[in-house]
């Protein structure tokens, strides 16, 4: 399944410093310009991300095969590569989601951000920071009181 390009973001100072000056916020400048002389772009998937890979299909004399990558838009978050693509990306496929007739398996889960140190991450039942409270015990607990 292709998706259409993204529309281009509004590029502020801040966007080109961040570019130049760090990877997880996108693709460094560096990236972009060795990217748009080394590599074809094979498609998107639904979170705007661009796959690429070398122009031509050209095998990698270093690696021994094609060398694939992608562009993640926005914040470099890997487990946001949906499984057609990420399947594609390692080389467990040659055919991309773009010319094959993928379907997404009954127990595949579409993607959810790691939640982890947010208010929304997950709370099992008696941590402390679920709602605010300790819930009661079945009497195997006493407070301590002092004298």
């Amino acid at each position: 399944m292709s998706y259409p390009a993204p529309p281009e973001e509004r590029v502020t100072f801040k966007t080109r410093f961040l570019r130049f000056a760090t990877w997880w916020t996108g693709a460094t400048v560096n990236t972009r310009f060795w990217t748009s002389r080394n590599g074809e772009v094979v498609g998107y998937d639904e979170f705007g991300n661009t796959y690429y890979r070398a122009i031509g299909g050209r095998i990698d004399p270093a690696l021994g095969f094609e060398r694939r990558w992608v562009i993640y838009r926005g914040e470099s978050e890997g487990s946001a590569t949906p499984p057609g693509w990420y399947g594609w990306l390692h080389h467990q496929t040659d055919e991309p989601p773009t010319r094959s007739d993928y379907v997404p398996r009954a127990w595949e889960k579409p993607y959810l951000p790691n939640m982890t140190g947010t208010p929304a991450a997950y709370r099992p039942p008696g941590s402390l920071l679920k709602d605010g409270t300790r819930p009661r015990t079945g009497g195997d607990y006493d407070a301590w009181t002092p004298g």
